[in-house]
């Protein structure tokens, strides 16, 4: 997800994973796709995530955001919230993402929040908000994933 020293986590969630030996900011990262697309998550609980994601670099032929862009950071964040809320003995694997896509973008950083609807044993629904640089809402969007346990979790 771009620059990972800039994450905030909740101590208590750092002290857990650090206590197994996992390094969290390395555990969130969505990867080549999100180091392509410039996604920095810049705070993180189950409670709340927050990342932006450049404009440039992501728009469609038109020179606007991309949609699938605005879906990528949706559910990088709504990832990263339901892995917080499942906990080190979980793992959270996204099965409906939908996207309302309300205004173009062509430049700057677009601001994504990320804040649960449901947080369930086997559920975690979260909404995502996508703004512009002047606040504007830019998509909204839902993400529910599936809570399954993690390969040789206790618990």
């Amino acid at each position: 997800m771009g620059e990972q020293s800039k994450v905030k986590f909740p101590q208590e969630v750092i002290d857990e994973y650090a206590a197994l030996g996992i390094d969290l900011p390395a555990l969130f990262s969505a990867g080549h796709l999100g180091t392509r697309m410039g996604v920095e998550v810049l705070e993180a609980s189950a409670e709340r995530v927050v990342g932006t994601m450049p404009v440039e670099g992501n728009t469609q032929p038109y020179g606007l955001l991309h949609g699938g862009a605005s879906a990528v950071l949706a559910e990088t964040l709504g990832s990263v919230g339901a892995m917080l809320h499942g906990g080190i003995s979980k793992i959270a694997v996204g099965v409906d993402l939908n996207c309302t896509h309300h205004r173009g973008v062509r430049s700057g950083l677009v601001r994504g929040v990320a804040t649960p609807v449901h947080r369930g044993r086997s559920t975690a629904t979260y909404e995502i908000v996508i703004t512009d640089e002047d606040g504007k809402r830019v998509c909204s969007a839902r993400l529910t994933c599936l809570l399954r346990d993690a390969e040789g979790a206790k618990g």
